[in-house]
């Protein structure tokens, strides 16, 4: 297996990867891959390939499966407090819950009586409410069926367990692209792909955001834009985007990239220890080890 590379800016970018650390080719032979998940009970990756309209699953014990076949162009997906496995669809402009009996159930699908553009990415806070973005990706040629966005604006939208509801927090972004929150909860970061800009704003008790403010810049060679991201155990935060994967640390200083052997736009942490990365090239799934663990979905 090939060596890591890094496009070093902070040294502590060593105390994450060990410079000679691998990069795995998992799997590959794929169309367009995005939404990697970690189920850490039962110990395997869901992930989607969107332009193979499909769901796979892979772990070390079984090896790589069909998950679902047609999922309507799936997108990002993430596991509730719960162990039920949530996916954003970009041909059907709904976002779904599946639980452990396979039951899917539709929770989001509308806004103000007209269809979503195409959920992207998707969080889900310890309270149970799911935090997703809206961007019109799903609507266009390169990994959606062209249709006429029926909103005006790309959202970035909260939907409350509690009585169903769906609630509008900002149009304040070009494109919402990736989210992630904070290990506190109290900061949602999101991402805006055209802009090569990452986004904090304050989570407010009601759940709802306030003093939206930019976190950082991606900068750099190489393919991609802003996309996946998440926060590792110690307040790291990582975003997919130029050249492979942008770290950060808290104060949004840039640590470095990991460098991809081709165009990244997601991850996830994985394995025993979560210390494994799991990165979705547009073909390939790469692991790459860390000294640094993710945090757990659940």
């Amino acid at each position: 297996m090939p060596t890591i590379e890094l496009d070093l800016n902070d040294a502590s970018l060593h105390k994450i990867f060990e410079p000679a650390a691998e990069i795995e080719t998992v799997a590959e032979g794929f169309k367009f891959l995005e939404g990697p998940a970690w189920q850490p009970y039962e110990k395997h990756l869901r992930f989607s390939d969107i332009l193979g309209n499909s769901i796979w699953q892979w772990s070390e014990a079984e090896g790589l499966s069909l998950f679902e076949r047609n999922s309507h162009l799936a997108n990002g997906n993430t596991y509730d407090r719960d162990g039920r496995f949530l996916s954003c669809h970009h041909a059907s402009s709904r976002v779904t819950r599946r639980d452990g009996s396979g039951n899917i159930s539709v929770i989001a699908s509308l806004y103000d009586g007209k269809e979503l553009n195409s959920p992207n990415d998707i969080v889900v806070k310890r309270d149970g409410s799911v935090y997703f973005t809206d961007p019109p990706y799903g609507r266009e040629p390169k990994v959606g069926i062209p249709r006429q966005c029926r909103l005006d604006f790309n959202g970035v939208y909260r939907w409350n367990p509690a009585d169903d509801s769906l609630t509008l927090l900002t149009t304040a972004l070009n494109r919402p692209n990736g989210l992630c929150f904070s290990a506190d909860e109290k900061l949602l970061y999101i991402n805006d792909s055209p802009e090569y800009k990452i986004y904090v704003f304050n989570v407010a008790d009601d759940g709802t955001l306030d003093n939206g403010r930019l976190f950082a810049e991606t900068r750099g060679d190489g393919p991609g834009v802003p996309d996946g991201m998440k926060i590792d155990s110690e307040g790291n935060l990582y975003c997919c985007a130029q050249g492979g994967l942008h770290i950060f640390r808290a104060d949004g200083d840039l640590l470095g990239r990991l460098l991809m052997p081709m165009q990244t736009p997601n991850f996830t942490w994985g394995d025993a220890d979560l210390c494994s990365l799991y990165l979705t090239g547009i073909t390939a799934l790469y692991r790459v080890r860390t000294r640094i663990p993710g945090i757990p979905l659940f």
